[in-house]
Parts: C-alpha cells; sequence; structure tokens
C-alpha cells in the first residue's frame, strides 16, 4: 500500500534520532529544513553530525540507546545499522503512540523521507512509497530544473496580498490570474 502523502507542523513536536552515522546526518540535514526539535542519541557522531548539532544547538547524548529513551518525543528515526535494534525501538514506539522511521526497515515506518524540493514557503515532494528511492531524487532534480529562481520571492509576494487584501471572490480571481500569468512566463 502506499504512502498518505502529508505536510506536517513541526512547531510542537519533538524529533530524536537514534544514529552518528552518514544515515542519520542525511535525515538530520532534512530535519532541519523544518525544525530545531531535534535530539540525538549515539555512541559517537561523525564530525558532519557534531559540526550541525554545535551550530543548531542540537541536544545529544553520546551512549549507547536503551529502552526507554524514546519516552516525551513525538517522532522517531533510527538511523542505525543494527536491524533488531531498529525493531525493538519501532515496537517501543507502539507503546507511546510516536511515529517511527526505521531506516531500510519500510515494514517499521509510519513514515518515509520522500525526496524534495524546497524554496522559501514552496515544498515538493517526490515518493515512490519505497519502491525506488533513485527514481524519487533523479525526478526530483528534474522538477527542480523546471521551478524558475525567485518563486520563493513571488510566494512572499503573494502571502503578502492575501493578508492585506479582503477575503472573497476578487481577491480570489485576481491571486488565480496573477498566478496564472507568473506560470505561463516560465518558459518565456
Amino acid at each position: 500500500m502506499s504512502y498518505f502523502p502529508a505536510f506536517l507542523k513541526f512547531d510542537d513536536k519533538k524529533i530524536l534520532i537514534v544514529g552518528g552515522g552518514n544515515i542519520a546526518l542525511e535525515k538530520l540535514e532534512h530535519l532541519l529544513n523544518f525544525s530545531n526539535s531535534i535530539e540525538l542519541i549515539a555512541k559517537d557522531y561523525n564530525e558532519n553530525i557534531k559540526n550541525l548539532i554545535k551550530k543548531n544547538s542540537l541536544k545529544f547524548q553520546e551512549k549507547a540507546y536503551e529502552a526507554g529513551d524514546i519516552k516525551g518525543f513525538d517522532i522517531v528515526i533510527a538511523a542505525i545499522d543494527d536491524f533488531s535494534l531498529q525493531e525493538q525501538i519501532y515496537l517501543e514506539t507502539r507503546n507511546y503512540n510516536i511515529l517511527c522511521n526505521c531506516v531500510d526497515l519500510q515494514k517499521y515506518c509510519d513514515f518515509i523521507f520522500p525526496s524534495y524540493i524546497k524554496r522559501g514557503d514552496l515544498t515538493i515532494a517526490v515518493s515512490t512509497s519505497g519502491s525506488s528511492p533513485a527514481f524519487a531524487k533523479n525526478f526530483r532534480i528534474y522538477l527542480e530544473n523546471l521551478i524558475p529562481q525567485g518563486v520563493d520571492k513571488f510566494l512572499q509576494e503573494l502571502k503578502e496580498l492575501r493578508t492585506t487584501m479582503p477575503k472573497g471572490k476578487e481577491r480570489m480571481q485576481f491571486l488565480d490570474k496573477k498566478v496564472k500569468e507568473y506560470i505561463a512566463n516560465w518558459s518565456k
């Protein structure tokens, strides 16, 4: 079955990443585009993760994962090579209603990380529901090349217009026309 596409608001969510290697780094980099409420647990961390921890003032523990470490978190990412520990973490999250992503163990994922494009308020996610991350990545690159530079500024302008213009049919028609003209000029 396919994953349902949803955009989650992380403002009040606590995220835990278990792991300190390259896969944990990749997940951390993605999550930092949307939240700083991230903690990490690992016996050791690679230099890039250490730099991101320092740069973003993230909480971390240098230790092996222990049962109970997930208490109080809303989302847990198990980015470790130990598949039995990933399974243990996933099963433990069931007791606390925590969303879990176990890297490379799709059967233990409540959600997956899509390949995505982020330009200001524009976020486009591409997923193959895990069947081919390589396709999702390369299709994202293809789409990225179609998006004009400055789209983030255009979206900011639209946001300001939405807040200053009175609600109603005229605003909706005006903004719709403005967007259609902008898109029509992409290829020119």
